[in-house]
């Protein structure tokens, strides 16, 4: 036997199926120890080996969205785990069940129980769009405007279909976080499955695409299976619902799909930028289904969450950015947290481009277009008017020294309001209220900073005149 018939027949029998099966027991159990329990039952436990095609191993996942988070977090760990336990194996693919074979595709190698993927595994329905691996529950910053969509998002994330969260709605302004919980419900999804049973199948889409699928299946004349393969899913989730006003023969489609995966005991999750009861061009019957469930609102954003959103991403960048800076684009940047995420991406650019060290002063300079952009649009003329209307108060009384509740109570808010939303300093703006020193209007920024975590009504006043103002 030559050298080289020796060493095909070596590196043979160090692909037959036991072989690989005994490998891949000893690596899972490794990435079982190096993950923990939680992260190795949610993401890697129904891994099922295929076969070797020359130096590439095949490893199924049973649907799309596990192959495809499992190739972006660990597939390098799998290659180097597999290099190392079997040089004859260069490279590892992860395919889905369901991706066609080619001709020389291996056979799937029979796994112990303890690794093998259930016998239930669904068809991957091809419905799911990108995913973004930074969405996640871990990265999403929570404050006061956002806590009770959180806190919905993971009660459906951990007990999908469970009463009074079917449907869930979330809605709010653009960059409020809609689409982050939505993705971090879907990341989370897999690890809601007991251990014995497979995990839901998931459809993510935002309304747009499904409005374009659901016309492609009708022009090719392949609408029921269309409508199989998404009714076949667990949960539904659709984004950006607000795309099917005026779409009258998609929202019917959707109307007949939501009422057949609810009565199937199947979660329904839908953002949009209004609420069901405020967006027009909705059908009465569509509107009044997306209502019964849970509707959750995602406020605009306060300076303290705004500046908790940018110390988290700051901290995961590493750049050193100085408190005074972050302070900055917390108080001016305050309509849309994308907008904040990208000032502050551009700074850490900088930062590692030219290695020079970010200063108060340099990130005026580099964001001036966008700091320009977001100069105070509002005025504390226009603050004390709209808190003067709301409150049915005359303007001149937010200058007079009143001291009546009815009066200072509004004035206090209108301080608050103007110490949030204007760049003006505290002196500044007591000598817009009559000539008051700092330490007044100190005192009424506090003052109403602590009554709305305890005042609904008043919180919620002062999320709605914001809302007003910024708009």
């Amino acid at each position: 036997m030559t050298a080289e018939a020796r060493q095909a027949a070596a590196d043979a029998d160090t692909t037959d199926a036991t072989t690989l099966a005994t490998q891949w027991g000893r690596i899972s159990a490794r990435l079982h120890t190096e993950l923990g329990e939680a992260d190795y039952r949610s993401w890697l436990h129904q891994t099922r080996i295929g076969g070797c095609d020359g130096d590439e191993l095949t490893l199924f996942l049973p649907t799309r969205f596990l192959r495809d988070w499992v190739r972006g977090q660990h597939g390098p760990r799998l290659t180097a785990a597999w290099r190392a336990e079997n040089p004859a194996i260069r490279h590892v693919a992860l395919r889905t069940e369901t991706t066609p074979a080619t001709a020389t595709a291996p056979a799937p190698v029979a796994m112990p129980a303890a690794v093998a993927a259930p016998e239930s595994a669904p068809r991957a329905p091809e419905l799911t769009g990108a995913l973004d691996p930074r969405f996640t529950f871990a990265n999403f910053v929570v404050g006061k405007p956002n806590e009770f969509a959180y806190a919905c998002a993971r009660r459906v994330a951990t007990q999908p279909a469970c009463q009074g969260f079917n449907p869930l709605f979330l809605y709010g302004g653009v960059g409020l976080g809609k689409t982050h919980l939505m993705h971090a419900i879907a990341w989370d999804l897999p690890a809601s499955a007991p251990e014995a049973t497979r995990p839901p199948a998931v459809a993510y889409m935002s309304a747009e695409i499904f409005m374009h699928r659901f016309i492609g299946a009708l022009r090719s004349q392949s609408a029921i299976e269309f409508k199989d393969q998404l009714r076949g899913v667990d949960v539904l989730m659709i984004d950006d619902l607000q795309f099917l006003v005026g779409k009258d023969g998609t929202q019917e489609e959707f109307f007949h799909t939501f009422n057949a995966l609810v009565e199937s005991g199947k979660q329904i999750v839908v953002s949009a930028d209004k609420s069901p009861s405020d967006m027009p061009g909705i059908e009465q019957r569509l509107r009044t289904r997306l209502s019964c469930g849970m509707v959750a609102d995602l406020h605009a954003t306060t300076y303290e969450l705004r500046l908790s959103i940018l110390e988290a991403k700051t901290a995961q960048s590493g750049v050193d950015i100085p408190d005074k800076v972050l302070a900055l684009l917390a108080h001016k940047i305050t309509t849309s947290v994308r907008e904040l995420e990208g000032a502050l991406n551009r700074l850490i650019a900088e930062a590692g481009l030219f290695g020079r060290p970010i200063t108060l002063e340099g990130a005026q300079t580099i964001l001036q277009d966008l700091l320009r952009a977001h100069d105070r649009r509002v005025t504390i003329d226009e603050i004390q008017r709209k808190v003067a209307e709301h409150y049915n108060i005359r303007l001149s009384e937010m200058l007079s020294p009143r001291r009546a509740r009815s009066v200072a109570r509004p004035r206090q808010v209108a301080m608050y309001l103007a110490k949030q939303l204007t760049s003006r300093s505290l002196p500044e703006i007591g000598g817009k209220f009559g000539g008051r020193d700092h330490t007044t209007v100190l005192h009424a920024v506090k003052q109403v900073r602590d009554l709305i975590t305890k005042d609904v009504t008043l919180a919620e006043d002062v999320d709605l005149l914001r809302r007003m103002l910024e708009s």
